[in-house]
């Protein structure tokens, strides 16, 4: 196991600690003030449309939460009279209570929309549009004394260690060298689409993921239990392991025959950092683009998703390739024409 490169910055940091680990975030209006921000590079609006104006509501993905606060923080620099409103309700939870039912104009998610959330969606004439919008490598984090799982583990160890067909008690169940402790587990419910990133890459479909563990919504309250116990571990989206380096430890993991891989932004992106690197996305409905601020906040949002200031160095995920960018902004064409 290594300690990821300190790479953090001022910025990022107070970004994330003001807004990253809320669970509800009012980008406008009486509920939180816009506080600017770094240089937002592209404005993804024609620069003479400050009349723009009118509400948008976004639910979903915790982990895609930060980076779309982030964005909305510069698009209302330029646009003070649209008022954002972000709730972290994890993917599926979004969806099912927001999104699906025509409540909200986006729902963020850390996985792709399920077959049954598509079904619900159209029953509410609610057409989503796919948009991804980084990568993130979801981390496995443990205490800082943990001193005794050496490189890492294996895809198989942790797939102990969270299976509910074996729900081994003591970290010396897995490797009989290791503590007679019992496992303190913290990490998402299952609401969230990184746990059933997590479900599906590490346990997969016939193995059922453990439900004797500390579920929440909130990524800081896994920081929390893990930095709070020799014997805990967690896992979560990696931008809120980056900003909590000096907490927690990243674990090293190694799928097959390979090596152990730390998570980090350099290792999602070659593909090396298996199977825990993975898309993130957001979803538009395809009614809410017809309204020109929607439209314009969407297309902001994909033109800057190549940001590594943003995307990369403020909130600690991969940014798009150019080829990923222009592939979004043509879904978004083809949605607003679509509709015509």
């Amino acid at each position: 196991m290594t300690r990821q490169s300190k790479r953090s910055s001022v910025s990022r940091r107070k970004f994330l600690l003001a807004s990253g680990g809320l669970g509800v975030a009012g980008l406008a209006g009486c509920t939180q003030q816009n506080t600017g921000g770094d240089e937002s590079g592209s404005d993804g609006t024609d620069s003479g449309s400050q009349a723009l104006a009118g509400d948008i509501s976004i639910a979903g993905s915790s982990t895609v939460f930060p980076l779309a606060t982030a964005m909305a923080q510069r698009f209302q620099e330029t646009h003070s009279d649209v008022n954002i409103s972000l709730q972290s309700t994890g993917s599926g939870g979004g969806f099912a209570n927001y999104f699906c039912t025509g409540q909200t104009d986006f729902n963020n998610a850390s996985r792709p929309i399920q077959p049954e959330e598509e079904d619900q969606c159209a029953g509410s004439d609610v057409e989503p549009v796919e948009l991804k919008v980084a990568t993130d490598a979801l981390t496995v984090i443990v205490n800082n004394d943990n001193d005794w799982i050496g490189e890492g583990l294996t895809v198989e160890e942790l797939k102990q260690i969270w299976s509910a067909d074996t729900s081994p008690e003591m970290w010396s169940d897995i490797n009989s060298e290791w503590p007679d402790e019992p496992f303190e587990l913290y990490g998402p419910s299952d609401a969230s689409g990184t746990y059933d990133y997590f479900h599906e890459a590490i346990l997969g479909e016939e193995t059922s993921h453990r439900q004797d563990y500390s579920p929440t919504e909130q990524d800081r309250t896994i920081i929390q239990g893990v930095t709070g116990s020799k014997y805990a571990m967690g896992y979560l989206g990696f931008a809120y392991y980056s900003e909590n380096q000096d907490s927690v430890q990243a674990v090293s993991v190694k799928d097959g025959e390979g090596e152990y891989v730390e998570p980090s932004l350099e290792t999602a992106l070659s593909g090396d950092y298996t199977p825990l690197s993975r898309p993130l996305f957001t979803y538009p409905k395809v009614s809410a683009l017809q309204e020109a601020h929607i439209e314009a906040f969407t297309r902001f949002w994909m033109e800057n998703a190549t940001s590594r200031e943003i995307v990369a160095e403020e909130v600690g995920y991969v940014p798009l390739s150019e080829d990923e960018q222009q592939a979004m902004l043509t879904r978004i064409d083809d949605a607003v024409g679509g509709s015509n």
